[in-house]
């Protein structure tokens, strides 16, 4: 299981001063000595945290790979197409929102067409093309039936049923979630789709999606850089990462 860091965060916190400081490119270093598979950024319409100078400085520097998230419908989609990042995951997007709410709505025809001519742009660049979406059986045909090479499924309605573990009706939900990612997970993989995963996942709650077998990428962002704050970049990577291998089923380095 390939695992993505997230650094939009890091660039929040500096575009809350307007400064230079903390760099997401210095961060992403220390997130891949610290045994990231990749570096995960979104690049929003507004520019609320990720610059157009960070993509173009992590696509040099970066030596594993570059997951850009984006909106289909923006200038971003020309953007990515001129620099060619290993991979492009198609968001959802709405300036109000503080973090990405759900998975993309491809339910109506509207939607799936502004979805589709962002993929072929994306796929004729030579990118690798995902989109993010709820674990929904509509969604992920409707993904398959657009050209996408992966989908990247929400899982933060599982997440926020881990918050109410301490709860029997919690437990339930919890359960519940977990089955429907796996049952997504499941006909994705029998689509020929790559499957991810990400929202929400934590250190405590990460084990029960990294155990799902068709999932082989996770992109985990705020959870590590909360983490960072207290014990550093390299080492909130590497718990992270130990976690995921321990619930795949194998050994943390060093045990």
């Amino acid at each position: 299981m390939r695992l993505h860091i997230n650094i939009d965060h890091v660039a929040t916190i500096r575009q809350a001063r307007r400064t230079d400081e903390p760099d997401p490119v210095r961060a992403a270093v220390l997130a891949e000595l610290g045994g990231a598979d990749g570096i995960t950024v979104h690049l929003r319409e507004d520019r609320r945290h990720i610059q157009d100078r960070d993509v173009r400085l992590l696509l040099e520097t970066v030596r594993t790979s570059v997951n850009l998230e984006l909106a289909a419908a923006s200038d971003v989609v020309a953007m990515a197409c001129t620099l060619k990042p290993a991979e492009a995951t198609l968001v959802p997007e709405r300036r109000e929102e503080v973090t990405t709410e759900g998975g993309l709505a491809l339910d109506t025809a509207s939607a799936r067409q502004r979805v589709e001519t962002a993929v072929r742009a994306l796929r004729a660049a030579g990118i690798r093309t995902s989109l993010f979406i709820g674990p929904d059986e509509a969604a992920i045909r409707a993904s398959e039936a657009l050209g996408a090479d992966a989908i990247e499924l929400h899982t933060g309605e599982f997440a926020e049923a881990w918050k109410r573990r301490a709860s029997a009706q919690g437990r339930q939900e919890i359960a519940r979630e977990a089955e429907r990612l796996r049952r997504a997970a499941a006909l994705a993989a029998s689509l020929d789709l790559d499957v991810h995963a990400g929202h929400g996942l934590t250190y405590e709650n990460v084990a029960a999606v990294a155990r799902i077998p068709e999932i082989e990428e996770l992109n985990i962002g705020h959870s590590v850089v909360s983490r960072a704050v207290l014990v550093g970049l390299e080492r909130a990577v590497r718990e992270m990462a130990d976690a995921i291998q321990r619930a795949r089923g194998g050994s943390a380095p060093g045990e």
